[in-house]
């Protein structure tokens, strides 16, 4: 959510909620479509799958990725330039830009934040937590697997 991204270019970025047994109703699953597309988006939050800093900046989800050796000259080269530039400017095309977003969050937080309550609650989730603590891979519940129709 943040204005300007630059990350290393093999950073991980992943939003892994899914394999964790929860919905990502926290933002992320307004963000990402919103910044790299729905078919993109989908993709990445259903898998909870990384990317690299360098693949996400060419797909659009974050501003830009670097070498390691340059990420802080590369922030602070865009800190100085916020800094020394037209504030009253930056901060209202900030706050235009983030209109359509701040109203689709409006919208839809609360609803993602129920989904991810429901998800917390799951057989999906505690096998989950329960693997973490014994440190093994999850084996989702039967009951969990099974189930083919589950509202969109």
């Amino acid at each position: 959510m943040c204005d300007i991204i630059v990350a290393k270019d093999s950073a991980k970025i992943a939003d892994p909620h899914v394999k964790v047994g929860l919905s990502a109703g926290d933002g992320g699953s307004v963000i990402w479509p919103a910044l790299i597309g729905f078919a993109r988006a989908k993709r990445y939050l259903l898998t909870g799958d990384p990317i690299t800093g360098a693949e996400a900046a060419a797909i659009g989800l974050i501003s830009e990725a670097v070498p390691g050796h340059q990420l802080d000259a590369r922030v602070d080269e865009i800190a100085h330039s916020l800094a020394n530039g037209a504030a009253v400017a930056i901060r209202l095309t900030k706050r235009s830009i983030n209109m359509a977003l701040r109203q689709q969050i409006d919208a839809l937080l609360e609803a993602h934040l129920g989904y991810e309550t429901l998800s917390h609650l799951s057989a999906d989730h505690r096998a989950a937590v329960n693997a973490f603590v014994e440190r093994r891979t999850p084996s989702l519940p039967a009951v969990e697997r099974c189930r083919t129709s589950w509202p969109a």
